[in-house]
């Protein structure tokens, strides 16, 4: 994880080092470099000589002993001058837009146009946070979580969002018992308040609903209601209902009430309406770089125009499952406008019956009824949308959209 956060500033420093380009080096050999540079730059409880020992033998277990004297090389050469700055510079600097992404290890891209979105400090808070370690957050989903937790010494905080929201201080709670048991999941907090926002309903459709974190909120959140949750592809569809079928006992009659559909959500093949409709789309991701920073490497600028047009067919076909009186919510994980609300407004132009609802209405809602314990609603909106950036907010950003049917 840490290469894959720093790996622009990994492989300018192995430049530096190595007499060949690094588009020539075999990826193993590349790979091996990186570990090893990772280790002497940003790790301090590593020896020089062990990190050098360990990449020269990855090397040659992968039959590439050629290069071994290679690497060895390169590694020495830049121990060398490790040692003598003590580590390698990585101060994150906003000077400007150029010195942002070099410093944070992002691609200009990517920072130029959040800068241009959200301003250069906005921007700087999101990259910082992006080459941190996320906070792990858990929503509680029984009275008895939050004590069986402590009493398998887990650290629990109350959560900044949400007063069933906890983040995990000290402890690993994926070997826990009470995770296992279904008492509790592993969430998100903007996630969670994603779901919170879909509100009661008695029939209630999640069109993209794997991995099932929200499906599984919704249930929660709705325990009398019929929920439907698609999936387009097979495999996903079946560890979905795998999920929804190892729940505890004590909610075993509310899994009965969720049925996992394996469809494509651009053509959602359902007669009845449903009051209540998540859309939660496939995106870029960019809000979640700091637990999957490899996105940033991957993604392009032609990316977003092909994802925008997959969400605009998924929404579009999501509203037309909206009964009189019902909702849609519309959510990303990204912080790209063409994925949120370029994709609201073109839906909208095409003379739909939904009307954009404010956000801050159902969020003074989640307030009044204890959910919603952060005390500034403004600080979570941007216009009548929910907008959470990672950095400015502790969480990762999400953007979410409330469409009524009138």
């Amino acid at each position: 994880m840490g290469i894959l956060r720093w790996r622009s500033l990994v492989d300018s420093q192995i430049a530096k080092s190595s007499a060949q380009p690094l588009s020539k080096l075999d990826p193993e050999v590349l790979t091996a470099l990186r570990l090893a540079v990772y280790q002497l730059g940003w790790l301090s409880r590593i020896p020089a000589r062990a990190a050098i020992n360990e990449s020269v033998e990855l090397v040659k277990r992968a039959r590439k002993r050629s290069a071994a004297p290679f690497v060895n090389a390169v590694l020495r050469k830049l121990a060398v001058g490790v040692s003598q700055a003590n580590s390698l510079e990585h101060q994150i600097s906003a000077a400007s837009a150029e010195t942002l992404a070099a410093s944070s290890a992002h691609p200009f891209w990517l920072v130029e146009r959040w800068i241009q979105a959200y301003g250069i400090d906005s921007a700087f808070r999101i990259c910082q946070h992006n080459q941190s370690v996320p906070v792990t957050a858990i929503r509680l989903r029984h009275p008895e979580a939050e004590e069986r937790l402590r009493a398998e010494g887990i650290e629990l905080a109350p959560g900044v969002f949400l007063d069933s929201a906890r983040r995990v201080r000290q402890g690993d709670i994926t070997r826990t018992a009470a995770l296992r048991a279904g008492l509790c999941v592993i969430q998100d907090e903007a996630s969670q308040l994603v779901a919170a926002l879909v509100g009661q309903g008695s029939h209630v459709l999640d069109c993209c609903a794997a991995p099932g974190g929200k499906t599984l909120a919704l249930a929660d959140h709705n325990a009398n209601a019929e929920i439907t949750a698609v999936e387009l592809h097979l495999h996903r569809a079946r560890l979905l209902r795998k999920l929804m079928s190892a729940l505890n006992p004590a909610t075993e009659a509310r899994a009965r009430r969720i049925r996992v559909v394996n469809a494509d959500a651009r053509s959602l093949p359902f007669v009845t309406k449903f009051d209540r409709v998540l859309a939660d789309a496939p995106c870029s991701g960019t809000g979640t770089l700091s637990r999957n920073p490899e996105i940033k490497w991957r993604l392009t600028p032609e990316d977003l125009a092909d994802l925008a047009e997959r969400q605009f067919a998924i929404l579009r076909s999501a509203m037309t499952q909206v009964a009189a009186g019902g909702r849609l919510i519309y959510s990303t994980c990204s912080l790209e406008k063409e994925e949120n609300e370029d994709v609201i407004e073109r839906a909208l132009a095409e003379g739909s019956p939904l009307q954009v609802i404010d956000c801050r209405t159902e969020l003074e809602r989640l307030r009044q009824e204890g959910e919603l314990i952060w005390p500034e609603l403004s600080w979570l909106t941007r216009g009548p949308y929910l907008r959470t950036l990672p950095g400015v907010h502790p969480c990762d950003g999400f953007f979410a959209a409330i469409l009524e049917r009138t």
